[in-house]
């Protein structure tokens, strides 16, 4: 599972909505449970189960494969499931407001990275009722880019999109230094190898205006799909790869935070949402873990 299309929150002390299980008996009464505590032994749990990965790891070979190309297996992705796989990200403006335009005066200008066909760009697009945003749109899958651009909803007067490997110096296409007001960054960085954040992060600020923003939405420590994988999939610490190539990798709040404030960026928000999903008619519970944040370039 790449992600739940549906998640809802917002930032504050009580992120992600309020329904909230008070009594265990009622589990099974909704789909989804909000703020959902780990104690001890689910954390013990999880832990142990993310030790006994590390006994099947995958071969230094297989792995240093799947690191020097990563954008071939997303590029392979899209290819196969062009515009079909991912739900539009509709949920864009619960979590993160800045994206409301009708409550800004001004004109702004966002990158959205990793953008996909487009589950991102278009809803952040619908959202712009009074045409205030210009977006960059970029991914360093060819193909994606390709599909995107020829959706019947790109409109080049309102949007850009391009290839762009993040880890890499901007190309041409790129935002100029020090000129946008937002980047969003939604199941990105845990696509990255782990040594290469620094310097993509470090790239991302540099585009940003003094006091711009980095939104982010990412895999937390411990999330059901971190803990579901088997054999010959484990990289490397948190690293793993999916049956189709792909990288993703689980943050800890903390470490996410230390990454970011070592690239210059100052802390507005960082939370855990934690989730508890519910498979009403298999009596199936699965614990979600999210990260979300909120981090700006200094004035």
């Amino acid at each position: 599972m790449r992600e739940d299309p549906s998640g809802r929150g917002r930032h504050g002390d009580i992120p992600f909505g309020n329904r909230h299980l008070t009594d265990d008996r009622d589990v099974f009464e909704h789909n989804a449970w909000d703020n959902m505590p780990w104690d001890e032994e689910m954390e013990r749990e999880a832990k142990e189960m993310v030790e006994r990965q590390k006994t099947a790891k995958v071969s230094e070979e297989k792995g240093r494969s799947l690191l020097e190309e990563p954008a071939n297996y997303w590029d392979a992705f899209y290819a196969n499931h062009t515009n079909k796989f991912f739900m539009d990200r509709n949920w864009l403006l619960k979590e993160f407001p800045e994206l409301d335009t009708q409550q800004s005066e001004t004109s702004m200008r966002a990158l959205e990275v990793g953008c996909g066909v487009g589950n991102t760009t278009f809803p952040i697009l619908d959202l712009d009722k009074d045409k205030k945003l210009f977006l960059y749109s970029c991914d360093f899958s060819p193909k994606a880019v390709e599909v995107l651009k020829g959706s019947e909803k790109f409109d080049p007067s309102r949007c850009t999109a391009f290839v762009w490997d993040i880890t890499q110096s901007p190309p041409p296409d790129a935002p100029p230094p020090s000129t946008l007001d937002l980047v969003i960054c939604v199941y990105v960085l845990s696509a990255i190898e782990p040594k290469k954040l620094h310097q993509t992060l470090l790239i991302l600020r540099s585009l940003l205006k003094p006091g711009g923003s980095l939104l982010l939405k990412d895999y937390g420590r411990y999330d059901m799909a971190q803990l579901r994988f088997k054999g010959d999939r484990l990289i490397d610490d948190n690293l793993y790869c999916r049956g189709d190539g792909t990288l993703v990798y689980f943050f800890d709040s903390d470490e996410l935070d230390e990454r970011l404030r070592e690239a210059g960026f100052e802390k507005e928000a960082n939370v855990v949402d934690r989730r508890l999903i519910v498979n009403r008619a298999k009596k199936v519970k699965m614990q979600r873990v999210w990260l979300q944040a909120k981090y700006r370039r200094p004035l």
